[in-house]
């Protein structure tokens, strides 16, 4: 090769280098990134709970029967009043019309009794019969009156056991249990299903005794939801006026903002009371790279250059930030974007 050509090759590369880190620095310049910096964070006392639906409830059979037919099973949505579960209304509807029955021949015997007490006063006062024949005719018509009434109070008890053979929804919701199958005896009180209501949903938290000072009597809550990945802030606080006598813990109740999607009950959580405030050297979270031990940020200098950076880390805050113990100083910038930073410093 003479020296025109290693001349030209020489040209080439270098051309190639500079193109190279200008794609580069182009690239670095495309990166959206964040500045670490010292800002006022609240200063949180951590707790586990567990979620539980506001409004949850077991209906349980009212009368004696066998099951007869199932509309809904586990995970379904009710509507409120909706029927959910129907029993045998055969003996029920026997005995609602045995009663209709008796109050019938009951009606008809205070119809004619109260004929017969006005015949015997009208009698009495012309004096065809004695005060005792009155007195007869009206102590009989009394006891149908109160006859007519103990008949009209047995149809109505009845019907009323008539109408708990078709149970229904007591309020909106989903099934969370059920308990009986088709064709199956129940007697009163036997649990039949169980639901709640996902639209009101809250946390569960045993604060002890001596942070009760420290979160006060409304406290500032930031529900943690490891499963989902997010932070959800508490539309109300409830911290109950009574200890428990074992842990000597106080129980508190937050409230998730109504409607929450994905929250469900038994969900294990984190609830974060705010305490104070305090100044720390914050960084977003999106920004750390974790690669089995190693926790690392792409650190993007002046002239666009990418670098990987080794970090130590402290607690994380409700806003989606992160402490920085050791690894980085103030103003330095990070990429929020931990992948694509990597493919831009390679």
């Amino acid at each position: 090769m003479n020296d025109f050509g290693v001349c030209r090759m020489k040209i080439v590369w270098v051309v190639s280098v500079l193109l190279g880190g200008a794609m580069t620095a182009q690239a670095a310049e495309q990166l959206a990134v964040a500045p670490v910096e010292f800002r006022e964070v609240a200063q949180t006392y951590s707790a586990e709970g567990l979620v539980q639906a506001s409004r949850q409830s077991t209906v349980s059979a009212q009368i004696s029967g066998r099951v007869k037919e199932i509309l809904f099973d586990v995970g379904d949505s009710v509507k409120p009043g909706q029927l959910i579960l129907r029993i045998d209304e055969r003996e029920a509807a026997q005995a609602l019309a045995g009663s209709q029955a008796q109050l019938a021949q009951a009606q008809a015997n205070l119809r004619n009794a109260q004929s017969t007490y006005e015949r015997a006063k009208q009698m009495y006062a012309q004096k065809f019969i004695s005060q005792a024949a009155l007195d007869k005719a009206q102590a009989d018509y009394q006891v149908a009156v109160g006859q007519a009434a103990a008949s009209n109070a047995g149809a109505s008890q009845a019907g009323l056991a008539h109408a708990y053979t078709a149970v229904t929804a007591p309020y909106g919701g989903v099934v969370a249990a059920r308990h009986v199958e088709v064709g199956e005896m129940v007697m009163p009180g036997k649990p039949l299903m169980t639901g709640f209501d996902p639209s009101e949903m809250r946390v569960l938290v045993n604060v002890p005794q001596y942070k009760l000072a420290a979160i006060g009597k409304h406290p500032e809550v930031t529900v943690e939801v490891p499963t989902l990945n997010r932070y959800i802030k508490a539309a109300s606080v409830i911290v109950q006026p009574l200890a428990d006598a074992r842990t000597h813990g106080t129980e508190v109740r937050v409230v998730l903002p109504a409607n929450e999607p994905g929250i469900y009950p038994g969900m294990f959580v984190r609830a974060y009371f705010v305490v104070g405030k305090v100044k720390r050297l914050m960084l977003p979270a999106s920004a750390v790279l974790h690669r089995s031990e190693l926790v690392a940020v792409y650190v993007v200098d002046e002239k666009g250059g990418v670098s990987l950076r080794q970090v130590r880390l402290g607690e994380a805050s409700t806003d989606g930030g992160v402490e920085v113990l050791a690894g980085l100083n103030p103003g330095e910038k990070v990429a929020l974007d931990p992948v694509r930073a990597g493919m831009v410093g390679k």
